[in-house]
């Protein structure tokens, strides 16, 4: 592949369908949206981890759902990282990038040198669907069982959705020659198709009684699953993130047996929705006594984005229902 082809892969999702067995999926590859992530805060590496691999699920989730406004992927735990959370934001019109964003609250002095799952502790993993104005949000939530984010999000659309969903996913510190040192990552998601999942009764196989992808399909389906996985766990890390192979070819390599379908690609790109009048609007709740108690010893109403850094500096008589006009 060249250099070319390699940048114009970077930063994408490609759909994909797998005619012989009834399955359909997504291949991502994620390089400046986790440099933009990853820049605005100095995080330990362990968090760095979690961060990149709740991005590249997010990535790959969010293209296959029929969204209009957001998709989020929240964690929340007892352990060290408290919070993760993710926004995979549709694109505005046809043909425009999709927009993620992330961010993550943790304790420094209780990380440990364990593997980065092991830095969170008992809690959820959660899906949020806002399609916007005029709507009602849906979310889905899920116990944190397994041994990764990804087990997490394959035991929620078990559970939740009734959906054998399968990820594989390659993550981290790029050291290709003549480049600086920089966060990349790589994917795949296959899912059987919903027509195909009967609804399951009583407990799973899973951790705790958890619904699994094996307890959702059985016969000609539960073949053609396993199958596909078996295949799947063929892919190699350099290919799913490595500058040799394009997502369309590895398909192929992988899958040419099962006639892979392939649709048009979706670029992503990092992006933050924060804005001034966003913080305005969050303020315009509170009365002129509630926003004294938020003004800094200088005279001012601070506020900064934990998605992107962005720091804004206001005027409190600007601000609150009892405003009197506009900040110089």
């Amino acid at each position: 592949m060249t250099l070319a082809q390699k940048i114009a892969w970077d930063d994408t999702v490609l759909p994909f369908q797998l005619d012989n067995c009834d399955v359909r999926g997504r291949v991502a590859r994620l390089d400046g949206v986790l440099e933009g992530i990853l820049q605005q805060h100095n995080y330990p590496a362990q968090v760095e981890a979690l961060i990149a691999e709740m991005a590249l699920l997010t990535a790959l989730i969010g293209q296959t759902i029929s969204l209009r406004w957001k998709l989020q992927l929240q964690v929340q735990t007892k352990g060290a990282v408290r919070m993760i959370a993710t926004d995979y934001y549709a694109p505005t019109e046809e043909g425009e990038p999709a927009r993620i964003r992330a961010y993550a609250s943790f304790d420094g002095d209780r990380l440990t040198d364990e593997v980065p799952f092991a830095q969170l502790g008992e809690g959820y993993f959660a899906i949020m669907i806002d399609q916007g104005e005029g709507t009602t949000p849906y979310q889905g939530i899920t116990p944190i069982a397994g041994d990764s984010l990804t087990s997490c999000a394959e035991a929620y659309f078990a559970q939740s959705e009734q959906l054998p969903t399968r990820f594989k996913l390659s993550f981290g510190q790029s050291t290709e020659a003549g480049a600086a040192e920089h966060w990349r990552a790589g994917g795949i998601m296959l899912q059987h198709m919903p027509k195909a999942s009967p609804h399951a009764k009583g407990g799973g196989s899973g951790e705790g009684g958890l619904l699994q992808a094996a307890d959702l399909v059985e016969g000609e389906d539960g073949e053609n699953w396993g199958r596909a996985n078996v295949l799947l766990d063929t892919a190699e890390e350099l290919e799913l993130i490595g500058p040799s192979v394009a997502p369309s070819e590895l398909l192929y390599r992988l899958f040419h047996e099962e006639q892979p379908r392939i649709f048009d690609t979706q670029p992503v790109r990092f992006g933050c929705t924060c804005s001034e009048d966003r913080v305005r609007q969050s303020l315009s709740i509170y009365s002129a006594r509630d926003i004294a108690h938020m003004t800094t010893e200088e005279g001012r109403v601070t506020a900064d984005c934990q998605f992107c850094g962005r720091h804004y500096d206001l005027d409190p008589a600007t601000l609150g229902f009892e405003a009197g006009g506009n900040d110089d």
